[in-house]
């Protein structure tokens, strides 16, 4: 009988370039905690943000073939949220696309706005910023449209994916 072996580094899994999937968990994407699951309390209130990856809780194949299905994670007060993004998050923790509107580029930045006290998601490439409290419209920059949203509920003390994104991931149409 042959044993299953985990896939090499860079041999992507069948399953891993899927979008996030309705009860997918979260896994940190990098460094000394890559690839465990983010519990909320991981999360420091206020940020910064955890680059994560979803996973398939049944198959334990993380989602990472596509850089499309990256997600900022970020843990915010509640009340700070408009209703909308509320509705969203999971007790104050919001998820975005990691994958700029603009042009694509990556996400990176966590530092106050330009045009507020609050910090905001920011994107270095073109200087896009994203308000996380009000669903991650822009509040600064070329971009045009705001980050897709992954909706997050918590089960069993883990973030799980409530519902697939909302909006486009990645940039705008040429």
């Amino acid at each position: 009988m042959l044993a299953s072996r985990p896939a090499a580094a860079g041999e992507d899994q069948p399953g891993s370039d899927e979008r996030p999937q309705k009860a997918d968990v979260l896994v940190v994407s990098e460094g000394e905690h890559e690839g465990q699951v983010i519990e909320p309390q991981d999360l420091k209130p206020g940020g910064p943000p955890v680059r994560a990856w979803p996973k398939d809780p049944k198959t334990s194949v993380i989602r990472n073939g596509s850089r499309l299905n990256e997600v900022l994670v970020v843990r915010l007060d509640p009340a700070e949220l408009d209703d909308e993004t509320r509705s969203r998050a999971a007790d104050g923790i919001v998820a975005y696309s990691a994958i700029c509107s603009h042009a694509g580029c990556p996400v990176t930045g966590w530092l106050k706005g330009a045009a507020g006290d609050n910090d905001v998601l920011k994107c270095f490439c073109h200087n896009s910023e994203f308000d996380p409290r009000q669903g991650a419209q822009v509040v600064f920059g070329p971009a045009t449209r705001r980050l897709a949203v992954l909706p997050l509920a918590t089960a069993g003390g883990s973030l799980t994916v409530a519902a697939t994104f909302v909006g486009k991931v990645g940039q705008q149409a040429g």
